[in-house]
C-alpha cells in the first residue's frame, strides 16, 4: 500500500479511537452549557489546551465529542447513499429495457438537480436533526455509485461466465447477486471511502446552516455557534480552527485511504504509478 494510504489509515484510526472512547473521559456536566463552570472564550492554556468556547466547554472536549457525532452521520448516510446506488445501478445495467431506462432518467434527473439546495430543502422538510441530515445526504448522493454500479454490471455480464451461468439455468436474481454483485463491490468499496469524506463535508455545511440538531455536538455546529457567537469578530481563533482541522484532517484521511485502496484493487494503475 501506499505511504500516503497508511498516513489516511492513521489519521482514521486516531479520531475514531477518540470517538469510540469518548464517553469514557468526557462527562455530561462538561458538555452541559448549563452546569458547565469553565472560563467564557478563554484562550488556550494548561487546563484548556484548545481553549473555551461561548459557554466556558472545553474546544479539545468538543471537538472529541463531535468526532462522533459528525463520523456517525458521515457513515450512516455513506451507508444508505451505497445501498440505494447500488441496487439502482445493478438493476439499471442488468434490466437494460424499460426498467433500466426510466431507472437512468431517474438518475439523470437527479444529477441535473443542484444537490445543495435539494439537501436544503429535504432537511427543511424533515425538519431539523441528524436524521434529516443523514436522509438529505443520502437522496443527493446516490447517483454517481449508480452510474458507477451500472457501468460495471455491463461490463460483468458482457463476460462469458454470466452466459454459462445463464445456460445452467441461472435466473435473473442469481445472476445479479451470486455473479455481479461480487465483482462490483470492490469499486463500491473504493467509492464509499470517498463518499464518506463528501458526507462529512455536506453534514458540516447543512449543520453550519443551522438545519442540525441544536443540541447535538458536531464540528458543523461548533462553526455555526462560532460565526452566530461572534468568535471571528472576537479574535478567537481557538474556537474556529480545532473543529475545521478536524474535518479537513477526516477528510482528507478518507480520501487518501480511498485512492490507496483503488491502487490496490486496480493492477494498471498500480503499474502506471
Amino acid at each position: 500500500m501506499k505511504r500516503s494510504g497508511l498516513w489516511g489509515i492513521g489519521v482514521l484510526a486516531a479520531f475514531a479511537l477518540l470517538a469510540l472512547t469518548a464517553p469514557l473521559h468526557i462527562g455530561d456536566d462538561q458538555l452541559d452549557v448549563v452546569r458547565v463552570d469553565g472560563p467564557r472564550l478563554a484562550p488556550p492554556s494548561a487546563a484548556y489546551p484548545l481553549g473555551t468556547d461561548l459557554a466556558g466547554r472545553s474546544i479539545l472536549h468538543l471537538v472529541i465529542w463531535g468526532s462522533r457525532e459528525s463520523l456517525s452521520i458521515g457513515l450512516i448516510a455513506t451507508a444508505l447513499t451505497v445501498l440505494l446506488g447500488t441496487a439502482v445501478g445493478l438493476l439499471a445495467g442488468h434490466y437494460q429495457g424499460r426498467i433500466g431506462q426510466a431507472l437512468m432518467h431517474v438518475t439523470d434527473w437527479f444529477i441535473a438537480l443542484p444537490s445543495l439546495p435539494l439537501a436544503i430543502s429535504l432537511s427543511a422538510v424533515l425538519g431539523q436533526g441528524a436524521a434529516s441530515i443523514t436522509i438529505a445526504i443520502a437522496v443527493t448522493s446516490w447517483t454517481a455509485t449508480a452510474r458507477l454500479v451500472r457501468a460495471q454490471t455491463l461490463a460483468v455480464e458482457a463476460r462469458p461466465f454470466i452466459e454459462r451461468a445463464r445456460a445452467l439455468g441461472a435466473g435473473n436474481r442469481q445472476v445479479m447477486l451470486r455473479h455481479v454483485l461480487p465483482n462490483v463491490m470492490p469499486l463500491v468499496l473504493v467509492s464509499s471511502t470517498l463518499t464518506v469524506a463528501s458526507a462529512i463535508l455536506s453534514e458540516a455545511t447543512l449543520t453550519f446552516l443551522g438545519l442540525g440538531d441544536p443540541t447535538s455536538v458536531t464540528w458543523g455546529s461548533m462553526l455555526q455557534t462560532a460565526f452566530s457567537g461572534g468568535a471571528v469578530t472576537a479574535g478567537a481563533w481557538w474556537y474556529l480552527m480545532p473543529p475545521g482541522l478536524a474535518i479537513l484532517l477526516v477528510v482528507l484521511g478518507f480520501t487518501l485511504t480511498g485512492r490507496a485502496v483503488e491502487h490496490l484493487l486496480n493492477p494498471r494503475m498500480v503499474q502506471h504509478a
